[in-house]
């Protein structure tokens, strides 16, 4: 079978060793009989697999003691809502850097539960950049900064981290654990792991314990951290098939050097693409402020709606797939998760010399 070159923005491509390893599994779990997600969510075998899992993600990503790591459902989408709702008690206000699509999301859900405002808007700047810590403006009785750190859709990406008087709180959906964090500056990180860690369908939430001091208890059981804490993210049957994906993907990262080899060979792929457009003599163009480039999602555009048409039908049939921008601003968009190959992001980066030469403007 000849595998496409897929570069969707999620869900991801996923490790070719994980999914034979996962059809290998399918219809006897480690003879059992079954499949692991036809067993109890509290039967020795899943909660083997769902210990490993939080021991990979702790081990690889360097969380602290002090922080717990919790694996739910709803995705990212969820904790928009849930981080208010935990995080702003009685009086506190919570500040958001709008960057973007998702970072519009998160402020226009975390209104419906506390005093929230902007603490710097990308609109000025058509959201081709993330601010410097400067130009954010925190105001008294902050409780948490937000942000956003890789806008999907934009393809803009925190390069430094902003180091404010007040804990961060981040969506790092996709870019999770491909750079380290300074976790002494953040209360809360989250993220839907289909980018670049497993299927859709589970939201990673790693959260400091003090951070829940003084959490409200006046919402749904559920939507409580603290609850999920304490119920070690088992309050309801966990969705055992995502979190069975994320151990055997960590473990393949594992294998790869762990978040230092991940992080070069982003890094690398990145490069190899964005040489690629910037080599192109402004054929290909990224919008994107150079020093705030995404190393997961590239934007580039073509000379005219025409030829990004053409290319991406091209493209298509070449099996080079899921390179249409984002609905809400077209173009071309090249998403290189963790699992994506450098060998497909090359055959890309031929394609699109070839293409250019082949279609001048």
């Amino acid at each position: 079978m000849t595998r496409a070159h897929n570069f969707s923005a999620g869900p991801c491509t996923l490790p070719v060793e994980v999914l034979e390893a996962l059809q290998a599994e399918m219809v006897d779990y480690q003879g059992s009989g079954m499949s692991l997600i036809e067993m109890s969510h509290r039967g020795q075998h899943f909660d083997a697999v769902f210990e490993e899992a939080i021991t990979l993600v702790r081990e690889q990503y360097g969380v602290p003691n002090e922080f717990e790591i919790l694996l739910l459902q709803g995705g990212a989408t969820l904790q928009f809502s849930m981080v208010p709702m935990n995080l702003l008690g009685d009086g506190a206000r919570a500040a958001y850097v709008n960057s973007g699509h998702w970072a519009k999301g998160a402020i226009a859900d975390a209104r419906y539960y506390g005093d929230v405002y902007v603490a710097w808007d990308g609109k000025a700047d058509r959201y081709a950049r993330m601010p410097i810590t400067e130009e954010i403006k925190l105001f008294p009785n902050t409780r948490y900064l937000h942000i956003t750190s890789n806008e999907t859709i934009g393809g803009i990406r925190y390069f430094e981290w902003p180091e404010v008087e007040v804990p961060l709180v981040a969506d790092m959906s996709s870019d999770y654990m491909t750079r380290p964090v300074p976790w002494s500056r953040f209360d809360l990180v989250y993220g839907g792991v289909q980018k670049n860690l497993g299927p859709a369908g589970l939201a990673m939430v790693i959260v400091r314990r003090s951070a829940l001091d003084d959490a409200s208890d006046q919402i749904g059981q559920y939507l409580r951290y603290s609850v999920q804490v304490d119920k070690s993210s088992m309050f309801n049957t966990p969705p055992v098939f995502a979190i069975y994906v994320l151990g055997k993907v960590l473990k393949w990262m594992k294998k790869k050097g762990g978040l230092e080899g991940i992080e070069l060979e982003a890094n690398r792929k990145a490069s190899l693409l964005y040489n690629a457009i910037d080599g192109s003599d402004g054929y290909y163009d990224c919008p994107v402020t150079p020093a705030y480039r995404s190393v997961m999602n590239v934007v580039f555009r073509l000379p005219n709606e025409n030829l990004e048409e053409q290319f991406l039908r091209e493209a298509s049939a070449a099996d080079l797939v899921n390179l249409k921008g984002h609905r809400t601003v077209g173009g071309c968009r090249a998403s290189i998760y963790n699992a994506m190959p450098i060998e497909s992001v090359a055959v890309l980066t031929q394609f699109m010399q070839d293409f250019c030469s082949r279609n001048p403007a």
